[in-house]
């Protein structure tokens, strides 16, 4: 791990129904720092995102946040610790306002925030939509603001974010590039980032981390991963590659 880092995992190995998902992955990631992940379906980002925020215990392999190992803290405290998730559906209570929602988030464990705080991360990523609003009426882009904001009020310190810009049109990943850029540079927010939009990597992701079968077979800039000849080989020049993902 770099010193400067403030989340990483080391040589993670994980086994679900008997096969290998994930074989030594290791990564680490910076206060303000994007670090983008791709790779095709089953190359087990989204497994590595449940060890990561703690769903699913690995292997083997170490977990660290801030220096202290979490390899063992369930999801919730790691939540308490300032890790925050996002997921590639963005699911909404389909029974509660926006009002609502936001007042559970704020209420969701001690200590309690105010309305002001709720306010703030609304207002951070652009979610103006009234409160008597049915949640489950939102837009898939104004579903992934509120769920947003809802981590953003207790001011995370480090974002695992799961193909955010799936669903949303060319307009609306501009606004979400926008979003993420004042989340990393302004608020210092470290960010993990799976996503196969090359164009929202491209000006976000400081950093790119290619997985295929379990394991990193790449890593650097995009335009660096994008002439690697292990990528290039692995998606360009088999029948079965199918592209980036």
């Amino acid at each position: 791990m770099a010193a400067s880092a403030i989340f990483s995992c080391d040589q993670i190995g994980l086994d679900l129904g008997g096969r290998s998902i994930l074989r030594g992955i290791s990564l680490d990631v910076k206060p303000g720092e994007v670090l983008g992940i791709i790779g095709p379906n089953g190359a087990g980002k989204t497994s590595l995102f449940e060890v990561l925020s703690g769903r699913i215990s690995p292997k083997s392999g170490t977990v660290a946040y801030g220096g202290r190992e979490i390899t063992g803290l369930p999801l919730h405290r790691r939540a308490r610790l300032g890790i925050g998730r996002t997921y590639q559906t963005p699911i909404v209570p389909e029974d509660m306002t926006v009002a609502q929602v936001l007042k559970a988030a704020r209420q969701a464990y001690r200590p309690y925030l105010t309305p002001d705080d709720a306010e703030w991360g609304a207002g951070l990523v652009g979610f103006r939509i009234p409160g008597a609003m049915m949640a489950d009426r939102l837009d898939t882009l104004n579903r992934r603001k509120l769920l947003i904001a809802c981590l953003l009020m207790r001011r995370p310190s480090v974002l695992l974010m799961d193909e955010p810009a799936a669903g949303l049109i060319n307009s609306e990943i501009d606004e979400l590039d926008d979003i993420m850029r004042v989340l990393a540079k302004e608020l210092n927010i470290a960010i993990v980032l799976i996503e196969h939009r090359m164009e929202l990597l491209d000006t976000l992701a400081d950093r790119v981390l290619v997985m295929d079968a379990g394991e990193t077979i790449a890593e650097g800039s995009l335009a660096e991963i994008l002439l690697n000849p292990r990528v290039k080989a692995a998606y360009f020049e088999t029948d079965a590659g199918g592209g980036l993902h």
